[in-house]
């Protein structure tokens, strides 16, 4: 967020104003006159600047997306971005609360799994994997019952394709968790033996019953 002066245009009206004023009442035909007619409208551009002042407004700055260095796994962070830009416009298109409620949740934990690389690179094969088959597949659904909701047509193939489409949409959003939770799989299991490590060493120097 960054602000910026964002000039008054009144100042310039009143400007143009006066000057056409003066010109309608006074004469213009000596070196003097024309003096008097530029301190008039820089008397009246002093005035109303004062009147109406330059404001102050924030303007949010879009944050740069983080990147590895790594140019395979930029690239899939690219994807990435995409496919999240593209959830998020079939949010804003499709009606319904509950819905777009469904959409937020995957579009969260979409932004997560592929912010995971940044982490740890080691699950790029696991996360092209689900770029490749899973997303487009997310997607195409979206695509599809954002299409059926705005046909403005209620029937019987209609609502029950949107009625199946929206019950998939809750499978796909407890997947995608799940999926989420197994790129922790290797950091589970270095935690695990880093802690039978530790309690190796504190049961070696009596620091640790022996029976735990």
């Amino acid at each position: 967020m960054i602000e910026i002066k964002k000039k008054s245009i009144v100042p310039v009206y009143g400007v143009a104003a006066a000057w056409i004023l003066y010109c309608m009442i006074f004469p213009l035909y000596k070196t003097w006159h024309f003096i008097a007619l530029a301190c008039s409208v820089v008397l009246v551009y002093t005035v109303f600047s004062l009147i109406f002042p330059d404001k102050v407004v924030s303007v949010e700055v879009p944050e740069e997306p983080e990147r590895s260095g790594d140019e395979k796994i930029d690239a899939l962070l690219e994807e990435g971005e995409k496919a999240v830009s593209t959830m998020r416009g079939f949010r804003d298109s499709i009606p319904g609360e509950k819905v777009k409620q469904k959409i937020d949740e995957l579009i969260s934990i979409t932004d997560k799994i592929f912010k995971k690389l940044l982490i740890e690179p080691g699950v790029y094969k696991q996360i092209k994997r689900f770029s490749e088959f899973f997303l487009p597949t997310t997607i195409k659904l979206l695509s599809s019952y954002d299409r059926f909701g705005q046909s403005g047509v209620s029937g019987e193939n209609i609502n029950s394709t949107i009625e199946r489409i929206d019950a998939a949409l809750d499978t796909t959003k407890d997947s995608y968790a799940k999926f989420y939770d197994s790129l922790f799989e290797n950091q589970a299991l270095d935690i695990e033996a880093d802690i039978r490590v530790l309690e190796t060493m504190l049961k070696k120097d009596g620091l640790m019953d022996p029976e735990f």
